[in-house]
């Protein structure tokens, strides 16, 4: 008998999605208005829940107040996914969200009070992100597409699918990393460019493999298109930020172009990883492990 489906907890999970998304822009525009010092006291904003939203506090404290509520939200989530969830894994996702939400707050709390040192403010940025992949995780795992009756295709090439998506999610993350640490002075760019050309080989790899092997089966199909959309986005993106990093280095405050660009590239990112994980997701629900292949059966179908 097909498992239950609670699309309430499906809606909630993605809205804590949309809203996670918010957050990460939330916190780029901090570091790309050179607002992360503007408020010097933690938890508290000079000594208020709410001081005057004026200058660098408006982004600074607003950052604050978007991380409460999503921290909020995954408090919600991780309760209502303990209480209405039948599958133990599921609501230890929820917990997991939960726990690295609460270690983000921390650091950046550390952030603030260290006077924003590199390696933590770097650790702040990537922890950012990678609450997002327990976040998709339970907005795909709850969707009444997940909970269905799905065909099991087979995978005899190699490297198989599932590890080519989970090793450009990871590459992905790394490089998301190396572009954090590049922003918060951690270290000059070219880390960050041999990143890039890591995710742009993986990238490739992981797409030929879906075109070859999967190319009738829809859904492995769309998540490959998104994939390379927004990597593809990303890197004009990367382009265009590290042409307003040179053209404004000298200016004495953040321009308007170098914000947006800057910002948009950050999120870029965060929908670079988002994709990415969403097709390692399908491809974990759809293709059989490798060990267990029993016969062909991807080539004419259709999800």
């Amino acid at each position: 008998m097909q498992p239950a489906h609670n699309s309430r907890v499906h809606s909630f999970a993605i809205f804590t999605a949309f809203s996670t998304l918010v957050l990460l822009m939330a916190g780029a525009l901090v570091t790309s208005n050179d607002a992360g010092l503007s408020v010097p006291d933690w938890p508290l904003s000079y000594g208020s829940w709410m001081p005057p939203m004026v200058g660098g506090i408006f982004y600074e404290h607003g950052h604050r107040m978007i991380a409460t509520f999503v921290g909020t939200l995954s408090i919600v989530l991780a309760v209502w996914l303990w209480k209405a969830d039948d599958r133990h894994w599921v609501r230890w996702l929820g917990v997991s969200a939960l726990g690295l939400v609460i270690c983000q707050g921390l650091l950046g709390g550390i952030t603030v009070r260290f006077f924003l040192p590199p390696a933590v403010s770097s650790a702040h940025a990537t922890l950012a992100q990678l609450f997002f992949i327990p976040v998709i995780a339970i907005a795909m795992v709850t969707s009444k597409w997940w909970r269905s009756d799905l065909p099991e295709l087979d995978d005899s090439s190699s490297p198989a699918l599932r590890s080519l998506a989970v090793a450009t999610t990871a590459v992905i993350i790394v490089q998301l990393f190396l572009g954090a640490a590049f922003r918060h002075n951690a270290f000059g760019i070219q880390p960050h460019l041999v990143g890039a050309a890591l995710v742009t080989i993986f990238v490739v790899l992981t797409s030929r493999a879906v075109r070859k092997r999967f190319g009738t089966v829809r859904d492995l199909r769309r998540c490959s298109k998104f994939l390379n959309m927004f990597f593809g986005i990303q890197i004009l993106l990367g382009i265009a930020a590290y042409w307003v990093t040179i053209a404004y280095h000298d200016a004495a405050q953040p321009m308007p172009l170098f914000v947006t660009v800057t910002v948009a590239h950050v999120l870029g990112g965060a929908l670079t990883l988002a994709s990415s994980f969403i097709l390692t997701l399908t491809a974990f629900r759809l293709v059989r492990p490798a060990g267990t292949v029993v016969g062909s059966r991807a080539e004419g179908a259709r999800v």
